[in-house]
């Protein structure tokens, strides 16, 4: 009695190693599309004029209030921080809005001292709401690229007001 065997490969491994491919190929689209959905959902919602002039800053999921502005005629994204004194951006985004040295300073932080800088008589808006000339703090580290702390130096010539959804700005 004679036997045969093959010596060829099965085919089966083969085509099982295409199948596992295209479950991963399934799943990683998959989560594509969930992380871009997410991103779009948890996007902090655009801060919105009234009729009369008010700026309302809805609060964002992680429980700041965000508002796109500029110093300097450069735009940034503000974070709103009521307990800080005054406006503060990175060393970073100081050089590419192009503000001067200015004077060098000590900020008392809550997690200590940190050197910096401050430079005086320097345009901020958030919003359509501006400020001609104030104060603006170089040094901020931490926290969000792109962002920079919008407060009280700006926020003190407005009125405010402020529930559990929403912060509101109104020129005095």
């Amino acid at each position: 009695m004679l036997s045969m065997t093959s010596s060829a490969p099965s085919a089966a491994p083969v085509a099982s190693r295409i199948g596992h491919i295209y479950v991963l190929l399934f799943w990683a689209v998959v989560m594509g599309v969930v992380w871009f959905a997410m991103e779009r959902v948890m996007a902090p919602k655009r801060a919105v004029v009234t009729a009369q002039g008010e700026l309302v800053i809805p609060r964002h999921r992680d429980g700041h209030f965000y508002v796109d502005g500029t110093i300097n005629g450069k735009p940034l994204r503000f974070m709103v921080d009521t307990g800080a004194s005054g406006v503060v951006v990175s060393e970073a985004f100081a050089k590419d809005a192009g503000l001067p040295r200015g004077e060098p300073t000590t900020f008392q932080t809550a997690n200590g001292t940190l050197a910096g800088r401050t430079v005086r008589g320097i345009a901020v808006t958030a919003g359509p709401l501006s400020v001609s000339s104030t104060s603006v703090g170089v040094g901020l580290v931490g926290g969000k690229q792109g962002v920079g702390l919008l407060g009280q130096s700006f926020l003190s010539k407005f009125n405010m007001s402020m529930t559990r959804e929403e912060m509101v700005l109104r020129p005095q």
